[in-house]
Formats: structure tokens, sequence, C-alpha cells
């Protein structure tokens, strides 16, 4: 009995042990097919629409996800305002990789941006970016380019970029969804259609590529580097898990492309900060802003009484020329030249900057050093310089050093970007100077247009779409202050046959600080001649300036000027008919405004450079020198476009040419030896 027991014992140990068996096998089981049915999950294709799946380019895509009434509400429904929330997105179907992406979205309804994540806009300045009726262009922040499926075994964090966006716009009612007008890919080589609409807040379109386009493919890893009259390049040249050392260098390339004083802004992307520099400084310095904001969370232990700056948006200018030795924030080669920037055909050495700057990661401690998103939304302004606009920073390959040993070697930089810049042509009443015509053959000058330089601390004193009233050419040596008695007695004098009426409100003042006379000086059977004077209306004066003019008819005929150095510019795509003038040496310094000889009573005297000019007319074929072909179709000074009268000095039928066929260079003496006093 009591071996029986025993038997029955280890049977029923014997049978637990194979329950216990089977039991961990089905579970061995059931967990290797939850993981099969994972790895299933986490494999399925990333769903698409009909319309993307059928893309073989770039597919790009627009929602209005939602809107919100915002105080004031208002009685008129197209002044009121909504908060309202997008998505955009740009996603790579096709065979070839999109360097440095541009996308257009024509908004249409007053919209302002308030906040963009994704990407950049590049041609309107925020936050807030209005944007108003005419849309704007967006370009990648942190991912710049949009890579393929092929390349990346369909992987659509390489493939693809998401925007969005929160904003402001006016108009509509509660359940409208505004939308854009258009969305397209603005980059060269492809070809975008019509963008259609799909439901009420559903924009999509294909942009494939132009078979048309010559669009060569970069053979290198990054985007060649592109012609820009104004580039910087933004040089890493050392990178850690905290921070990188950058270095950045601005090239003056365009022969009319100039810059004094220059200021320098740019939009940090990840809320980097600036901890030191050498080669130029920041504008404001403020611990606090480093402490209460992100960057003190960030950074809890770290010093920041002494950091450059923590500004979303720093304003860097260049240093003075009195530090270009000192070793702690100079020392660094086409730095601390007080902001100064010619062109090369000036002086080579004065056409470059550059800076170095101690950039703060963030977040800190990063597992790749070369984690590094460059700055965007570049903007640099001067004195009395051009407006340029500024592209988006670009990968370009890394730039090539001479090694700092003296040793016969390249160093090449961490990583870099490339920024082109162009200059543009100023907007009505947006000019820095202005042009006034005067001429042997009429007793009236025609001044600078109204408002040619702006009007917004004029009005409403005075008429800012009034024509400039005319002024006898010695009203032109006078302050803008001065001249209403002169203009007013002119008129009078003038208009006494013809019984005009002086307008009440008198047009406004061209507001320019500096202005430049072309007169009309003579004109002869062989040849002519002008007289061009600077003035400086400023408090700053202006060292190594230059002026150029545009002449169809004079730039083949141009003989000489004989107070200033001239020459005729090469014609190319940029530049027609150009003659450049400069100071002489010892000449080339254009004083700023200063008191007249008795202050209490006399006007303000503009510093003022003068030259003649003489042209030939052989070989010039249906030549009008007093109906327009003697006066300059465009005027520069420093770089900048000046704003021209619309009009010429009108004939007086009586008067003919005061200095009939003397040469020119008598021309010159008498001009220089009869030079009024501007007191």
């Amino acid at each position: 009995m009591i071996v029986k027991n025993s038997s029955m014992k280890i049977s029923c140990v014997y049978l637990v042990l194979l329950m216990l068996c089977c039991f961990s096998v089905s579970n061995k089981s059931l967990y290797a097919r939850a993981q099969f049915d994972s790895s299933d999950v986490e494999e399925e294709p990333k769903k698409v629409s009909k319309e993307q799946e059928m893309c073989n380019g770039i597919f790009l895509t627009y929602d209005f996800s939602s809107k919100e009434k915002l105080y004031p509400h208002l009685k008129n429904a197209s002044a009121q305002p909504w908060s309202f929330m997008s998505t955009a997105s740009i996603v790579n179907m096709g065979l070839y990789e999109v360097k440095a992406w541009k996308m257009f979205i024509g908004f249409q309804h007053g919209e302002s941006i308030v906040s963009i994540d994704g990407a950049s806009i590049v041609d309107v300045e925020g936050p807030p970016y209005k944007v108003g009726k005419n849309g704007t262009t967006i370009v990648g922040a942190t991912k710049v380019d949009l890579k393929t499926a092929v390349d990346t075994a369909g992987d659509y964090e390489q493939m693809q970029v998401i925007i969005n966006f929160k904003g402001t716009l006016f108009g509509g009612k509660q359940l409208s969804k505004p939308m854009p007008k258009t969305i397209k890919l603005q980059n060269d080589g492809f070809k975008c259609p019509a963008a259609t609409k799909k439901g009420e807040q559903h924009m999509q379109l294909c942009c494939t590529r132009d078979p048309k386009a010559k669009v060569k493919d970069p053979r290198g890893k990054f985007m060649p580097r592109t012609y820009g009259d104004l580039t910087f390049t933004y040089d890493v040249l050392q990178a850690f898990s905290s921070k990188y050392l950058a270095q950045v260098t601005i090239d003056n390339n365009h022969p009319l492309s100039r810059l004094d004083r220059w200021n320098l802004t740019w939009e940090w992307q990840r809320n980097e900060f600036i901890n030191n520099m050498r080669g130029a400084h920041t504008h404001k310095k403020d611990p606090a802003e480093c402490i209460y904001g992100p960057q003190g969370k960030a950074f809890k232990d770290f010093d920041f009484t002494n950091v450059q700056s923590c500004a979303k948006k720093p304003i860097i200018s260049d240093l003075p020329s009195e530090k270009i030795k000192d070793e702690k924030i100079g020392n660094l080669p086409f730095c601390c030249t007080n902001g100064t920037l010619l062109p090369k055909s000036m002086n080579e050495t004065k056409s470059k900057a550059i800076f170095q700057l101690d950039v703060m990661k963030l977040p800190p401690q990063t597992e790749d050093k070369v984690d590094i998103t460059p700055p965007s939304n570049w903007k640099i302004t001067g004195q009395l310089n051009p407006t340029y606009k500024c592209g988006p920073p670009v990968r370009v390959d890394p730039s090539r050093f001479p090694d700092p040993n003296g040793l016969d070697a390249t160093v090449r930089a961490v990583a870099s970007w490339f920024v082109s810049c162009n200059m543009t042509t100023p907007k009505p009443h947006k000019a820095k100077c202005c042009v006034s015509f005067s001429a042997y053959y009429a007793q009236s000058a025609v001044p600078c247009p109204t408002c040619a330089c702006g009007c917004e601390d004029n009005l409403p004193h005075c008429n800012a779409k009034a024509e400039p009233l005319p002024l006898p050419p010695n009203g032109l040596l006078v302050p803008f202050e001065n001249r209403t008695i002169m203009a007013r007695e002119w008129w009078k004098l003038k208009h006494k046959n013809n019984h005009a009426q002086l307008p009440k409100k008198l047009p406004c003042p061209d507001n320019c600080g500096v202005t430049i006379n072309w007169h009309l000086e003579s004109d002869y059977k062989s040849g002519w001649a002008a007289r061009l004077t600077l003035f400086n209306w400023g408090n700053l004066p202006f060292q190594d300036w230059f002026t150029a003019i545009q002449t169809p008819k004079g730039y083949h005929g141009y003989e000489n000027v004989y107070s200033f150095n001239g020459t005729r510019m090469s014609n190319n795509d940029k530049l027609r008919n150009m003659i450049f003038m400069q100071g002489l040496p010892g000449m080339n310094y254009l004083i700023a405004e200063t008191n007249g000889t008795h202050p209490d009573k006399d006007p303000k005297v503009p510093g003022k450079q003068q030259s003649v000019i003489s042209f030939s007319k052989k070989g010039i074929k249906m030549i009008n020198v007093p109906k327009g072909d003697g006066f300059p179709t465009k005027v520069f000074f420093n770089g900048e476009e000046c704003a021209l009268p619309k009009t010429f000095p009108k004939r007086n039928g009586a008067i003919r040419s005061q200095i009939g066929l003397l040469p020119a260079f008598f021309v010159a003496l008498l001009t220089f030896m009869s030079m009024v006093p501007l007191n």
C-alpha cells in the first residue's frame, strides 16, 4: 500500500511538471507571435492619399485647422480679427533630393503669422510676420533638405517636413475657413501646376522636375555656393556637446555695393546664445535676459554676467579700428574697420569682414556634437547704403583655411552654411538719397521728388502727394526749412502772368540725408558738359565716398571728370552704361552739415563736393541733350540708388548756352572759380 501511494505521488509530480512545461511553451509561442505581430505593425507602410501616391515629384499640402474669434468683437465683419491655426507639409516622392527647399504660400486675408514651427519666413520681418495679402515664402529652419525614399529606405523623417502656423487674420464669418490663394514649390528646376482644393480646408499639388530647365545637380554632398552682391559664410570651426565656435565672413562682391557702420541681425532657431565674441560686438548685453529666459533654465549653474547676448535676434556691429590689435576682442584678419565694406575695385582688403562667436547650444550636452542649426533671417543695414534681400542659409561644402601653424596644409571647417544677398531697388518714398536737375537754359531748378526718403515725421503739415515747387538754382544750396520764403517769392515771380495760385498746403520735403544736383552746364556742336554736386545734409561724414551715374547717351562719349577720379565701368548684366566716380586722394571726405557763419541767422551749411564732367558727341547719333539725353537715367551714392525727378528743367526761349564753344577744361575752371558760397 505504501508502494502504491508512492507511485501515485510520483505520477502527480510528473503530471504537474508536464503541465508547467506546456504552459511555458505556450507562453513562448504567444510571446513570439506578439513580437511578430508588433514588428508587423511597425513595418506597415505609411498611409498616404491617392494623389500623393501617384505623385512622382514633390507633394505639397496646406490644411486649415481651426479659427477663433478675437477681441475686440466688431460690428464691421471685414475688420473682425480671428486667430487661426494651419499646417503645411512637403514630402519628396521623387528620385531627386531637394536642397534648401522653398515654399510659397499665397496668404490673402491680411494674415499675420505669430509663430511658425518647422520653417522660417524670409521676406517679412517679425514676429509677428505681417504677410498681408500678397503671400510669403518659407524655407527650412532645422530641416532644409528633403531626401528621397530611395536614399533613406522610405524614412519619412528625412523625406518630409511639416510646418505649423499660428496667426491672426481679418474678416470672414464664424464658419468660414479662409484658405490661401495658392501654394507652390519655389526651387529651381521644378514645375508646379495650379493647386487643387479638396473640401473647404485642404489644398494640395504635385510639383515635378521641369525637363526644359537647365539645373545642374550638385556633384558634392551639399549645395554649391551661388553669386550674391553680398554673401555671408557661417563656418563652424570647433564643435562640442554643449557649444561650438563659429566664424562669420562677409564678402562684398558687387562693384556698386557698399556698407558703412553695418549692423547685422539674425534669428536663432533653438534659443542659442552668444557667450563671447571677437572681431565684433552686440549692441545689448543684458544678463537678466539670459537668467529669466530658456537659457537660464537649461544652464542652471552658468555665470551669465559677461555673456554677450541672449537675444533671439541679436544686433551685431563691427569694432572700431583702435581694437584691431586687441588680443581679447580683436586681432582677427579683416576685422575692426568701423563697419565699412567697400567694393573690391576701390579697396579689396576692405571688401571683407570677419568675426568669431562662441555659441552655447540648447539643450546642452547633446549627444551629437555636430547637431547644429545655423541662425536664419539674416539682415544687414548701414548708414546710407543699399537695401539687401537675403536668402536662407544653405549647407555647403566645408570651407578650407590655411593651416594656422604656418604649415603647407589646409584645414577644413566642421560644417559651413552660405547666405546670399542681393541689392534691391528702393520702393517709392524709401530711398536714402535723391537727385535734383538744373540747366543753363532754365531759370528754375527741378528739386528732389517730394518725400523721396519718407514723410512720416512731416505729416499732416505738408502735402506728400504734391509735386515739389520750382526753385531758383541757388535755392538748392540751403536746407529745406529755409526754402519756404524763397519758394513763395519765386512762385509769385514766375506765375504772375498766368495767375496760378500757390497751394495752401506746400509739398513735403524730400527728407534725404544726401542730395545730388545734376546741372547741365553746356551744349555745343562737338560735345557737352555737366556739373555734379554732392550735398551731405546729415550729421555724419562720408569717407571714401563714391557715386555712379547711368547715362546711355553719354557713356561712350565720356571724356573726363575734372575734380574726381572717374572711369567707365564694364558693361554686364547688372551694370549698363555706368560711369564710376570717387574723390581724389585728399578729397575723398564728404563732411557733415555744419553751422553757418552766424548760427543765429544763417542757415546750416551742407558738406559739399563737385566736379564738371565732359562728354563728346563723336560717333553718337540722334542725341538731344536738353530734351533728356544730357541727364542720367540712374544715380547711385555709396551703392544706394537715388530717387530721380520725373521732369527735366523747362527751356526759357531767350537763354542760350552760357559756355558756348569753350573747351571742357575752361568749363571746369570757370565752375571751380564761380562756386557759390553756401552761407
